[in-house]
């Protein structure tokens, strides 16, 4: 009987060698699987932060496009205000001429007094279309940067730096003085 339970001792031990074996086999297996699974998670995430660093590569490209091509449309509109800007200066005198002239016409109703206003408003409205301002000065605080003070006078009842009187028109164009306004200055 010794023997049979030595025989059986044996199977036991050499069945539970096996199981040892096709478990530690299993657990290789899992291992494997297990590394090949978090192998194929860092690939992953090598992926995902390589697309999303491309994509926001890609985001900050499209920014600065949409920037250049704001900028570009500001530089191309100040240019076109800026371009005109000898044609105006020069078309300036001719409007002090247009009002010198009606000032001095005796009879309003006459019609070459109509025929030079309806020019003189024309020429003015085209000015305005292309950005040109008249500088509003009449009893305005004189300001050195759009006025240019021609005269002084001490003046009763006036307060000092006040414009008092409008020699010549000034213009601006935009937000650049084009002509300044010659004015008289109580002091």
């Amino acid at each position: 009987m010794e023997h049979k339970d030595t025989v059986l001792e044996e199977e036991i031990v050499k069945d539970d060698a096996q199981e040892e074996v096709v478990e530690n086999e299993e657990t290789t297996e899992e291992n494997q699987e297990n590394v090949v699974d978090i192998e194929d998670k860092l690939e992953e995430k090598k992926l995902r932060d390589e697309m999303d660093a491309l994509n926001d590569q890609y985001k900050r490209l499209q920014a600065e496009y949409s920037n250049y091509i704001r900028r570009t449309q500001q530089e191309k509109e100040t240019i076109g205000v800026f371009a005109n800007e000898k044609i105006i200066t020069e078309l300036i005198p001719v409007i002090d001429n247009m009002e010198r002239a009606l000032d001095a016409c005796p009879d309003k109703e006459e019609a070459l007094y109509k025929g030079v206003d309806l020019v003189y408003k024309q020429l003015k409205d085209s000015l305005v279309k292309f950005g040109v301002e008249e500088i509003e000065a009449q009893d305005a605080d004189f300001d050195p940067n759009v006025h240019m003070a021609v005269m002084q006078e001490s003046i009763d009842g006036v307060e000092p730096n006040k414009v008092v009187m409008v020699l010549q028109k000034g213009y601006k164009l935009g937000t650049k003085v084009i002509r300044p306004t010659m004015v008289k200055v109580s002091c």
